[in-house]
């Protein structure tokens, strides 16, 4: 019974999956059809040519690799810091910092788009990659932070000590003996900084008002949805091409998410 509850979720959550490659592949003329069936006998490339084709498609792409990678990187080092400094030193307001880090996974981020974009305004990031990496490492840092937090905790301070005694400089225990015993949980807190990064649409279309060359991949979709007339085959391509970089992430990061979310390190 559990096997079976378990195989109707995944068909469940994976069925749009499915729809959406099998909409990439089908014709327009199928796409379109009033019966709609979930399979098609002629498949076609031809939604994926009207992608590749648009010329401003690479440049997308490449700017969501950019800052994709850059919120990945730098909200992964700093909640590495943060999480070992909250966690491991006592200082004054130490509490009342990590209730702040909570409070902040609470507010909606659309909330918070309009005061972010005359802050961006401000300091002359609009039109900029830099107006959608800092605004993503600010929102990922929290949970990143908090998550780790019980990573640090995990490794025994007999450990430390013990790396002290044997002649070991606080920086060298940092990186050569924490950084890799919290490594699981730093992936595991990545692939949700990445996934957010790499999918927003609402920071790239609030931020990013005139300069398309700075626009990434979510904002390529907008060149197929037109009101009028639609390219739902090219829509669908596009939202395809946009998940194989995910699937790719997650295939090379699985065994250590799977550590890092079940908890990991251990006395």
């Amino acid at each position: 019974m559990p096997d079976a509850a378990a195989l109707l979720v995944a068909v469940v959550v994976a069925f749009p999956l499915y729809w959406m490659v099998l909409s990439a592949f089908k014709p327009a003329g199928e796409i379109e059809s009033s019966e709609p069936r979930p399979w098609t006998t002629a498949p076609s490339l031809d939604s994926f040519r009207r992608v590749f084709g648009q010329q401003d498609f690479g440049r997308y792409f490449v700017n969501s690799v950019v800052v994709a990678g850059s919120v990945v990187i730098v909200s992964a080092l700093v909640a590495f810091l943060a999480a070992t400094a909250v966690t491991r030193f006592r200082f004054r307001f130490r509490t009342t910092l990590l209730i702040m880090f909570l409070v902040a996974q609470m507010v909606p981020v659309e909330a918070l788009t309009i005061p972010l974009f005359f802050q961006m305004r401000d300091f002359g990031l609009l039109n900029t990659l830099g107006s959608l990496i800092l605004p993503h490492i600010a929102f990922s840092l929290p949970f990143a932070i908090w998550m780790l937090r019980g990573f640090v905790k995990a490794v025994p301070e007999a450990l430390e000590e013990a790396a002290y005694i044997d002649g070991a400089s606080r920086a060298r225990f940092l990186w050569q003996i924490l950084f890799p015993l919290v490594l699981p949980g730093l992936v595991a807190t990545s692939v949700f900084s990445f996934i957010s990064a790499w999918n927003d649409f609402l920071f790239a279309k609030s931020f990013i008002i005139s300069d398309t060359s700075q626009s990434t991949l979510p904002m390529a979709l907008l060149v197929f949805f037109k009101p009028d007339d639609p390219d739902w085959g090219g829509v669908m391509a596009a939202s395809t091409v946009m998940t194989i970089p995910v699937l790719v992430f997650f295939v090379l990061v699985q065994r250590r998410l799977v550590s890092g979310l079940g908890g990991a390190v251990k006395d």
